[in-house]
């Protein structure tokens, strides 16, 4: 294919601005288009169940980059405007008021929306969803001292809000029906510190599904399997995971399953279409990769891949986690790993949980051992075979182990 002369990007978060960044960054000097449907600079979403939702973070200390970057990099930014359809064809994306404007490259950064409740009741617009600024903010109004406030879903998201929540003063239920939420990410040792941590905060945790949400005297009651009381709160805020946005993707008959299909280098099943971040699920991979990180690199290789350049090794996935002022970090997933071993000691809170396969680590967790995840993480990258017996004793420095 001949080189792009304009390059269309649909959607704005991380993965859309890394992708900008790379392409300029290596030398693509044509049309730079960055489509979004909402209105202002492009902004960083981890903090929104975080420190946004505190309320001590205001837009401007969460933006991906500064206004002057959008100038300087000479890449349009398209504020509040959305993309109804693509057209790899012809070479177009055509816009809600039926404009068609040209593109020979289209990059697909679309992320995702939220996962209603799915049962009778679950979709009342007000029960509350966390996914954009406005989300937030709409969600802090309601956490003022002694709201009582029910989060359903007990990973990442939820988890970070319940802590926020209690921190603001709420009375917090938090519903999920597996008991030990997160195991299979980070294993049954850390997943079970981080939940039992919400009890000790004071959090009512419950464990059970919503069978249904009903309004009663401007209260919301949660009716739930196998739990003898309804709960009655002021508010529900729903963390259940997102669905891909591949609306745009289907709709051009592009390869779509769990996510728009895509190669190492970010490629769709039509060769001037790429689609990175929360959308996009690579050939071959089981799950999509919903963290920071990861759309950082996606945005990265649909740059080097739109321009012909050598791919890179992105290595194994990495995600964090902040609540009650604990940091969780993770490397891989657990559920590849056929044993784990430990190092530190639980009853400390601060330890670290290796999965292994074979003689090699393939996953990693840990709670406030950020140097330690640091130099596993290098391990898990260059496959070191290492004796289990090392990685739990603390007197090994794991730095050594990088030199075999």
């Amino acid at each position: 294919m001949r080189a792009p002369q304009r390059i269309a990007v649909v959607g704005a978060g991380l993965a859309a601005v890394s992708a900008c960044d790379t392409l300029r960054a290596h030398g693509y000097d044509g049309d730079l288009v960055l489509y979004s449907a909402e209105q202002g600079l492009p902004y960083d979403r981890p903090p929104l169940s975080k420190d946004v939702l505190l309320g001590k973070d205001r837009r401007e200390d969460v933006l991906l980059r500064p206004e002057q970057w959008y100038d300087d990099q000479r890449v349009r930014l398209r504020e509040g405007t959305v993309v109804r359809a693509i057209r790899p064809q012809s070479g177009g994306v055509e816009l809600a008021g039926g404009a068609v404007e040209t593109a020979d490259r289209i990059v697909l950064a679309t992320g995702g929306t939220p996962r209603a409740l799915p049962v009778p009741g679950g979709d009342d617009p007000e029960i509350r969803l966390l996914r954009t600024w406005e989300d937030s903010l709409r969600l802090r109004e309601r956490l003022l001292p002694g709201a009582r406030v029910a989060v359903v879903g007990a990973g990442l998201i939820g988890a970070e809000t319940a802590a926020v929540a209690a921190a603001l003063g709420c009375r917090v239920t938090l519903v999920d029906p597996v008991r030990v939420p997160l195991a299979a990410a980070v294993g049954d040792d850390i997943a079970t510190v981080l939940h039992d941590r919400h009890r000790a905060e004071g959090i009512d945790v419950i464990t059970a599904g919503v069978e249904h949400v009903e309004r009663r005297g401007g209260r919301f009651v949660l009716g739930l399997s196998g739990y003898g009381a309804a709960v009655a709160v002021d508010t529900i805020v729903v963390g259940i995971g997102i669905r891909p946005a591949t609306q745009l993707a289907q709709a051009a008959g592009l390869r779509v399953d769990n996510g728009v299909l895509v190669d190492i280098n970010r490629r769709t099943s039509h060769p001037a279409v790429y689609a990175i971040g929360d959308v996009a699920r690579g050939v071959g991979r089981r799950t999509r990769h919903e963290h920071w990180e990861a759309a950082q690199r996606d945005g990265e290789a649909a740059g080097r891949g739109i321009l012909a350049l050598p791919g890179t090794d992105a290595g194994a996935p990495w995600f964090w986690s902040d609540r009650y002022g604990t940091r969780l970090e993770a490397i891989g997933t657990m559920a590849d790993a056929e044993r784990t071993v430990l190092r530190g000691t639980v009853e400390s809170g601060a330890f670290l949980t290796f999965g292994m396969r074979d003689e090699r680590v393939v996953a990693a967790a840990a709670i406030d051992r950020t140097r330690d995840i640091k130099v596993v993480r290098r391990i898990v990258d260059r496959g070191i075979a290492v004796d289990p017996a090392e990685l739990a004793d603390e007197s090994t420095d794991l730095r050594s182990l990088l030199k075999r």
